[in-house]
């Protein structure tokens, strides 16, 4: 795992920070938002991937997640996600001299996500896998979470969201659940939170100015993929790639091997294309990749 250090958050919370770092002289950066109830560490085999092909990784994790402070899955605000990831990630380019790519998983996918949209700090590229455009709740819990952040907005719920079927790899399910750091709580503001991020990203995906991969479980029964086709479908022509993988489950980094070769793959050649100008690039609007 890499080293961990804390920072403070603009509001003072304690935030676990990661660093993952790769002895290539070229200063290029991967920032990863991790996804809900889980934390950064469970990132390693993909970030140390990424250092073996010369990025350099950070990440931290949430607030109320993993080893950073506050109530578990609680929000003192609605935008608290957005507003500690900003610093993380302007601080880190600096640290770069160049603006890094930002990597969001899941819910932090639509944090990253409204991060590019709203034009909050400067991004060499976006990877949004598996976020939560559309979210499967069932809808006893929608209700619940919907009261909850009206009248108790901190409670915390268990929720399972399907939690087996995470990935096929049945290794990583087991490690998934025996792991102490993941906390499999919701509370109604960080539940509103995802809701509302994802109506606004969907909202503002015309006016998507990064350039994109957008990762799809075609399988996924944590979040609704048809949130993503949405997506790609308003996003800008050109500007957005969409690769779709039919019988993947949510946590595409995680899948088998022969399930997850072709989402490291198209990765790889997708970061490998991003100092390309984009006239010199194929042209192909996003809805070609969709099924």
């Amino acid at each position: 795992m890499s080293p961990i250090s804390t920072t403070a958050a603009p509001d003072g919370t304690e935030l676990a920070t990661y660093r993952w770092d790769s002895a290539a002289v070229d200063r290029r950066g991967v920032y990863i938002l991790h996804g809900l109830s889980e934390y950064a560490g469970r990132y390693d085999r993909l970030a140390r991937w990424l250092n073996a092909r010369g990025w350099q990784v950070a990440a931290h994790d949430h607030r109320g997640h993993g080893r950073s402070g506050g109530r578990r899955a609680a929000l003192r605000q609605a935008d608290d996600l957005v507003a500690d990831a900003v610093p993380q990630i302007a601080a880190f380019a600096r640290e770069l001299g160049r603006p890094p790519v930002l990597l969001g998983h899941s819910m932090g996918a639509a944090v990253a996500a409204l991060i590019a949209l709203r034009r909050l700090t400067a991004l060499q590229g976006l990877v949004l896998c598996s976020p939560p455009f559309k979210v499967r709740v069932p809808r006893w819990l929608r209700a619940a979470l919907n009261l909850l952040a009206d009248v108790a907005p901190d409670l915390g719920l268990r929720h399972k969201l399907a939690t087996p079927r995470l990935s096929h790899d049945k290794a990583a399910v087991a490690a998934y659940h025996a792991d102490p750091l993941v906390n499999r709580a919701l509370t109604g503001r960080l539940a509103r939170f995802i809701d509302l991020g994802g109506r606004e990203a969907l909202e503002r995906a015309p006016t998507l100015a990064v350039r994109t991969l957008l990762l799809v479980a075609g399988d996924d029964s944590v979040v609704d993929p048809a949130g993503s086709r949405e997506f790609a479908e308003r996003a800008p022509a050109g500007q957005l790639e969409m690769r779709w993988y039919d019988a993947a489950w949510h946590e595409l980094f995680n899948e088998t091997p022969e399930l997850a070769a072709p989402v490291y793959a198209d990765l790889e050649n997708w970061l490998a294309a991003l100092d390309t100008p984009v006239a010199d690039r194929p042209i192909a609007a996003a809805a070609d990749h969709i099924p």
